[in-house]
């Protein structure tokens, strides 16, 4: 993806999220057993926060864990919900600073390797490294005196890598403070099913719409039972945004695109809402682990458009219109959650 300036504006923020975030962790470790999360020092001092690899975790270390991932500019809730009747806890999220909070934190975007170990980073150290395409489209970047990452994985990163984040981040180990959990774990899948609002905002992205026009975001996704392994979670908790996400997304200008050039047609809310949605793509309709098989297992060969809410609502501040497009699958939902039909 090229490095458009999707906000004309820099955005600015009086706290860091990387401080914000900071602050959400704090809470955690001082109540580190009450959440059943472990915390320790590794390489140079820099605070690892484990929960639910070693550490049993739970609800409250997952809420944790999507709120600093979302650099602490978004509510995380979970509330009551179903799928075709049978009762089923749904994760919300809700946010103000959807741009900022989603694509400038809390998108996967950053491939820390080194030997064995390989994790997606997220979080707000994104924004202090500045490495990527999409954060520097966004004209944001953080300086932070403490900077912290979430990582989905099974085990605490190599010495390198946390030399890698730090200097990337121009911190001291000692000033990092990592966030971890598998898929397979209460806390990981909470903080994966958080996503909802922020893979509509990346497809917007793909889809080159002018992101200064989003006012605020919410989206919920139900939240599957724990899998027996990382693979199986995999799958679920892709299922739960693909075929169960509703995002509402409040907007402002034009709904449709007659008074705009060419170049800018697919700022037209209905030209636009048809190509956003996971039923947009040509891998739609299969439960996530047979389609991740069908590719051997490689996320870069799943056709992008897949990874999308099942549901988008734009409601027009403006114009007062509200636009619907997608449509849940419960059906797909009960077989991958392996639900009573």
């Amino acid at each position: 993806m090229s490095a458009t300036a999707f906000l004309s504006q820099p955005i600015l923020v009086t706290e860091s999220m990387n401080q914000r975030a900071a602050k959400v962790a704090d809470h955690l470790v001082h109540n580190a057993q009450i959440c059943r999360v472990g915390v320790e020092s590794i390489h140079g001092q820099a605070r690892w926060i484990d929960c639910g690899i070693k550490a049993t975790g739970g609800i409250a270390a997952g809420l944790a864990l999507a709120r600093a991932c979302l650099g602490d500019l978004a509510d995380v809730n979970i509330l009551p919900g179903y799928i075709s009747g049978i009762d089923r806890p749904t994760v919300q999220v809700t946010t103000d600073h959807a741009v900022l909070s989603c694509l400038a934190s809390q998108y996967a975007g950053w491939a820390l390797s080194e030997g064995k170990f390989f994790a997606m980073g997220s979080g707000p150290m994104r924004a202090a490294a500045c490495r990527e395409d999409l954060i520097k489209s966004l004209n944001y970047s953080e300086l932070s005196d403490r900077i912290l990452g979430v990582l989905e994985c099974r085990k605490s990163p190599p010495d390198a890598i946390i030399e890698k984040i730090a200097i990337d981040c121009r911190v001291s180990p000692d000033k990092l403070i990592l966030m971890a959990a598998p898929t397979a774990s209460i806390a990981g899948g909470i903080q994966v099913v958080a996503r909802s609002v922020e893979t509509a905002l990346h497809k917007l992205v793909e889809l080159q719409f002018d992101l200064s026009r989003i006012v605020s975001a919410q989206g919920w996704a139900p939240l599957p039972p724990v899998a027996a392994d990382d693979m199986a979670a995999i799958g679920r908790t892709n299922d739960a945004v693909l075929y169960g996400a509703t995002v509402i997304l409040q907007i402002t200008g034009k709904d449709n695109s007659e008074s705009l050039t060419a170049n800018q047609k697919i700022q037209d809310i209905a030209q636009l809402g048809m190509r956003l949605p996971s039923s947009a793509s040509r891998d739609y309709g299969q439960p996530f682990i047979d389609i991740f098989k069908k590719y051997n297992y490689d996320f870069y060969k799943v056709d992008p458009a897949l990874f999308a809410p099942a549901r988008v609502i734009f409601e027009n501040l403006d114009t007062g219109l509200t636009h619907e497009f997608g449509v849940l699958r419960p059906d797909l939902l009960k077989e991958s959650f392996r639900l009573p039909s």
